[in-house]
């Protein structure tokens, strides 16, 4: 079944629709509806932000390190704005990956789950080694939380992200 060399759980048909038979739509289409999808798996990581202590944290820390203020004053309006354009073009980013993991791999849920993989790797390690260490005014207990918030936020975003992305290049 879809060419695994050991038996697939029939329960998983859903997840393993993309086959390499599958006609794939136009690559600007599937950009723009990865956008959508960003966005989207945006506005689903405001509700695990909001629930997790220190999880609404991240955006301000982006904002205080693009005006170097510390992390309790950067602007919020900023730190909005940079979160929902960094989330919806986030969207084509995966896309990429997903794309070169397709090219590398076949398309199907190995290439998926790859690009899955290599894409929070990207958004946790971009964050806690680049962006995080650059905030202002938080101490070393505070980035570690901050840290693990992001990291619960990012599976989030993915969690609406990858299935959107995936089921959005095929043409149904």
């Amino acid at each position: 079944m879809f060419g695994f060399p050991y038996p697939v759980d029939p329960s998983l048909s859903f997840v393993l629709a993309v086959s390499s038979t599958a006609p794939s739509l136009p690559i600007a289409a599937r950009i723009f509806l990865a956008v959508l999808a960003g966005a989207l798996a945006t506005l689903a990581m405001d509700l695990v932000m909001a629930r997790v202590g220190e999880g609404e944290t991240p955006p301000r820390v982006a904002s205080g390190v693009l005006t170097e203020t510390r992390v309790d004053d950067a602007p919020r309006r900023l730190a909005a704005v940079v979160h929902y354009v960094a989330g919806a073009l986030s969207g084509p980013l995966f896309l990429w990956l997903l794309l070169v993991a397709e090219g590398l791999l076949g398309t199907g849920l190995l290439a998926a789950l790859a690009a899955t993989i290599a894409f929070y790797s990207l958004m946790v390690g971009f964050f806690v080694l680049v962006v995080l260490p650059r905030s202002q005014g938080t101490s070393r207990e505070r980035r570690l939380a901050i840290g693990r918030a992001w990291a619960i936020d990012a599976a989030g975003y993915l969690v609406v992200l990858v299935p959107l992305v995936v089921a959005a290049s095929v043409v149904v």
